[in-house]
C-alpha cells in the first residue's frame, strides 16, 4: 500500500528553524590555530616622564569595552563573556607598540543562562577557582592588522594569531575581532549531553576602546 505524507506549513517552519539553529557559528570567522607559545615578552610599562611624548603614549582599557564569546552545541548556541578585565597599551606614530596586556577576572564570566555560568565556572569548563585570571599578551601587530600574542586560559599557554581591525588616534586606541579558538587546545574538553555535544571551537569576540 502507497502512503502519502502531507506537511503543512507550520511544521515545515519549524523544521526549517531547527536546522538553523544547527549550524556553527564558527563557520563563519576566522579560525586561529594554537602553536606553542613564544617566548613571554617583558611587559611595557611607559615611564610618566615619556608618556605622551615620542617614545609613546600610555593607553588604558575603558568602560564599554566589550569581551564575548558564543560556545555551541549540535543543536544550539550561548552567549557569553567577561565584566571585569583590564588592559594598557603603548602607541607612537600611529602604531601599537610594546607588549599590550589584557587580564581578565574569571569569576566575571556570564552566560545567557543563569545555570550555564554556573557551569562554566566550575571544573568542567574554566575551574575558576582553580584559575582565577586568564591573560592575553601581543607580541606582534603587523602592519596589516594580524595581531599575535599569548593566551593563557585554564592554565595552558599557546600563541594565537587572528585579524583585527586596530584604530590608532590621539585620544584613543580601538580594536575590533572576532575569530574562533579550539577550546580543547586549552584543555578544556568536557563533551556534553551524549544526545547534544559541544562542538570544539569557540567564537571569541572583543571590542576594546582605551585612552590615555
Amino acid at each position: 500500500m502507497k502512503h502519502t505524507f502531507r506537511f503543512n506549513r507550520p511544521f515545515l517552519g519549524t523544521v526549517l528553524i531547527l536546522l538553523a539553529g544547527c549550524s556553527d557559528p564558527a563557520d563563519k570567522v576566522p579560525k586561529s590555530s594554537a602553536t606553542t607559545p613564544q617566548e613571554e615578552p617583558a611587559a611595557t610599562v611607559a615611564p610618566a616622564a615619556v608618556a605622551g611624548s615620542a617614545a609613546g603614549r600610555t593607553y588604558s582599557v575603558r568602560p564599554g569595552s566589550t569581551i564575548r564569546f558564543v560556545g555551541s552545541t549540535v543543536t544550539g548556541s550561548h552567549n557569553g563573556g567577561f565584566t571585569n578585565f583590564s588592559g594598557t597599551l603603548m602607541a607612537a606614530d600611529g602604531k601599537i607598540t610594546g607588549h599590550p596586556e589584557i587580564t581578565i577576572d574569571m569569576k566575571s564570566t556570564w552566560a545567557d543562562n543563569p545555570k550555564l555560568t554556573g557551569h562554566l565556572m566550575s571544573p568542567d569548563f574554566f575551574n575558576v577557582a582553580q584559575f582565577p585570571t586568564s591573560k592575553f599578551i601581543v607580541t606582534a601587530v603587523d602592519p596589516a592588522g594580524k595581531v599575535t600574542g599569548n593566551l593563557t586560559l585554564h592554565g595552558v599557554t599557546k600563541t594565537l594569531s587572528f585579524p583585527a581591525t586596530v584604530q590608532v588616534m590621539d585620544d584613543a586606541v580601538t580594536v575590533k575581532a572576532q575569530f574562533a579558538i579550539n577550546r580543547k587546545d586549552f584543555n578544556i574538553t568536557y563533551p556534553g549531553k551524549p544526545d547534544d555535544l559541544i562542538r570544539d571551537n569557540v567564537v571569541i569576540k572583543f571590542d576594546l576602546r582605551a585612552t590615555p
